[in-house]
């Protein structure tokens, strides 16, 4: 990256040398060539060569094409006589009161600020459309590569007149204070992308044709709100550079007015993503972004005289401050939109009430109450966890209960427990309900969701109370790294890996790391959703997972949900009843209709002796890190609305996997938690164990609370 740095002011100054007559133009068109390269690349390899190529072959192509090019400029300029640039001073520059040195500060600390600015703008503008496109890695791909786009048309249009400038400085005035106006703007006009959006998920069809449809319809939305800014941003170095140019800075000023952006650029950056923006929010970040610019081009034009009068000046001055200020107090971001997860649902606004939000470092946070009473958790406006306050456990709360319990009833006697993932808190929650267990680790790399997750009150209230209870706001693989200590339980619930990020802790570099930090007879839990995926990206985890563990066994929650526990060594241990003789653990168990061990064991879909023959069928690669599977289809299946819900189906097959292998528990007494259609399913699987044959469904009329014993008496 520092000889990539160095690349853009040298070819700057060996374009000029070859055109001087028209400097600033040759400045601006190679600003504009190589913004639009970078556009076209972010596109390229997000969507074509990480997926044929992988992140190597990726890396590597461009590596070739460095070589290459510098092959062709060799070869242009071999033999070839070249002579020193001449600095030139242009007749028409006339910096009034202002000498050069001073003039060389002056122009470099404004490129830093803008920088700034325009980094504050790219940092909030991502925020703002990850809650409407979506947080996944083509979402990024695309708003990056929009306002990279708007660069490279700014420094084309201006190429057509900077030469021609009688004033530089009066034009970067009126630039800035544009730019800081068009960013303002996007504000105002930010809540109609959602309706846009609505109108998208609604309109195209659930088909690879209409997931093209959808990228190119989001790319749309990223420029609409991007481009009008970032097009008076590709306009401000090369006016910055020639300006120090015409007044004869030399060629140095190429590379200072550069690095002076970047440098800014990497303020922007750090300010908005750990300061603003967690303190007073994304909003606020885009205000003071726009003052910035608004203020450098109101200090331009005052410096721009006599081509602007006092009087002028004052107007200008007030118009533009009275747009702050506007921005500031009045204009306020739609949180029932921001929550609403338009880009799964549709739904251009939440219907919830919002209970909190909070535009966190990594993701904007909210916490929301239904029509029927279920607390939500959202990140980017996606939902990570319910819980019900009603007598009926969502689905989620089944979920994260058995998280909890099923791996304290197979390891009995855990003591140390690291929870990857914070979530609504109810898992760790319960895991610290055992008085056996002596510390719990949980690692989550959002500090908002710690905040929100206070919400849910009493059913979460251990994390926060109890001694044994360490937060640790942290990425998983640097904790882990850092932490160097092993666990007898590692639960990983993160959340969906369509999520920009989230997919490396599917891969097999994520576990083969993980499995450092699990003791030899310890295990590692898995959380993995069944919605919104298709089988082979279930299996291509499964492959990444087993690749580094001797053993798994996999356990359904429910039709959308499965747990899979793995091991260092054969997972042979019986279930324990230990955890129905835990007072919190019970009643959160009988809650989910589970009263014994044998409710789990139903639970159970296979083992890796079972399993993997099926997922090996797949033709698909292992998800790695640098062949990111997952990560790059993902979100295609999200759209697509694929599910992998035939897995939970296993249990009734014709050649159910466990009962194949293990001999069938039949307890009158047992309740099944099913959903759907699921209970009469099970219901033939009862009657082909019972040696009916196949029996017609309908006599059996409605399924009574979906209990076995029902079930049972009913067949």
């Amino acid at each position: 990256s520092i000889l990539l740095g160095a690349t853009f002011p040298l070819m700057s100054g060996g374009i000029i040398r070859r055109f001087p007559q028209t400097p600033g133009r040759s400045l601006a068109f190679l600003y504009f060539v190589n913004s639009l390269g970078a556009a076209i690349g972010i596109l390229v390899s997000g969507f074509l060569l990480i997926e044929y190529f992988g992140l190597p072959g990726t890396i590597m192509i461009a590596g070739i094409l460095n070589i290459l090019l510098a092959l062709v400029v060799g070869a242009i300029c071999y033999r070839k006589t070249h002579h020193r640039s001449r600095d030139f001073v242009s007749e028409k520059f006339q910096p009034k009161r202002i000498s050069s040195q001073r003039l060389s500060l002056i122009f470099l600390l404004v490129a830093g600020l803008t920088g700034t600015a325009s980094f504050m703008y790219e940092i909030g503008w991502i925020r703002m459309l990850s809650l409407v496109l979506g947080s996944s890695t083509h979402a990024f791909e695309l708003m990056l590569s929009s306002f990279i786009l708007g660069l490279a048309i700014g420094g084309y249009l201006i190429s057509r007149k900077i030469d021609k400038l009688s004033n530089p400085v009066y034009t970067l005035g009126l630039v800035q204070l544009v730019m800081g106006g068009f960013a303002l703007f996007t504000l105002l006009s930010y809540g109609h992308t959602f309706d846009l959006m609505s109108y998208e998920i609604k309109t195209f069809p659930k088909t690879g044709q209409g997931y093209a449809y959808f990228n190119l319809f989001s790319h749309g939305l990223a420029i609409f709100i991007m481009l009008p800014a970032t097009v008076c941003a590709g306009m401000t170095l090369p006016l910055l550079t020639h300006t120090l140019m015409s007044n004869g800075q030399g060629e140095g000023s190429i590379g200072k007015i550069y690095a002076a952006n970047t440098v800014g650029a990497i303020a922007g950056v750090l300010i908005g993503v750990h300061l603003i923006m967690p303190v007073l929010g994304v909003k606020n970040l885009i205000v003071m972004g726009g003052g910035i610019d608004i203020l450098l081009g109101l200090i331009l034009l005052w410096h721009s005289k006599p081509q602007i009068s006092r009087i002028k000046w004052s107007v200008v001055a007030a118009f533009f401050t009275g747009i702050v200020l506007l921005n500031a107090f009045w204009i306020e971001l739609d949180s029932a939109k921001m929550a609403s997860g338009v880009y799964r649902n549709g739904i251009a606004a939440s219907e919830s009430k919002i209970l909190f939000h909070k535009d966190g470092k990594t993701a904007s946070v909210d916490l929301v109450r239904s029509g029927s009473g279920k607390l939500s958790i959202l990140t980017n406006g996606k939902t990570d966890a319910t819980i019900n306050y009603s007598a009926t456990a969502s689905q989620d709360e089944i979920t994260m209960i058995m998280l909890a319990a099923l791996p304290l009833a197979i390891h009995s006697n855990a003591k140390t427990v690291a929870n990857i993932g914070f979530g609504s808190g109810l898992t760790s929650h319960l895991l610290l309900m055992d008085p056996d267990i002596d510390e719990v680790d949980i690692v989550e790399i959002e500090p908002a969701i710690v905040e929100a997750a206070k919400g849910f009150g009493e059913r979460v209230a251990n994390n926060y109370t109890d001694p044994r209870s360490h937060i640790y706001f942290e990425d998983a693989k640097t904790f882990f790294t850092n932490a160097g200590k092993q666990y007898d339980l590692i639960i990983s619930e993160p959340s969906n890996p369509w999520v920009s990020g989230v997919a490396g802790l599917f891969s097999k570099e994520f576990y083969r790391l993980i499995r450092n930090y699990i003791k030899d007879d310890g295990l590692f839990v898995q959380w993995m959703h069944l919605y919104e995926i298709d089988t082979p990206l279930i299996a291509s985890i499964i492959k990444a997972l087993s690749e580094n563990f001797v053993d798994y066994s996999i356990y359904f929650t429910g039709d959308q949900n499965i747990i899979i526990l793995a091991g260092k060594q054969q997972i042979n241990r019986q279930l324990s009843d230990r955890i129905f003789t835990i007072p919190g653990l019970k009643p959160e168990l009988a809650r989910i209709k589970i009263f014994g061990k044998q409710d789990l064991q139903l639970r159970k879909l296979g083992s890796k002796k079972t399993l993997d023959p099926l997922f090996n069928s797949y033709d698909i690669p292992a998800n790695s890190d640098y062949f990111p599977t997952l990560g790059l289809y993902a979100t295609r299946s999200r759209f697509l609305q694929e599910s992998s819900l035939e897995i939970t189906e296993l249990h009734i097959a014709d050649f159910p996997p466990v009962q194949l292998t293990q001999p069938i528990v039949n307890n009158a007494s047992t309740g099944l938690y099913f959903m759907g259609d699921a209970a009469k399913q099970m219901a033939r699987m009862i009657s082909t164990i019972l040696n009916q044959g196949e029996t017609d469904l309908a006599p059996f009329g409605s399924i009574n609370n979906n209990s076995l014993l029902d079930l049972q008496e009913k067949v």
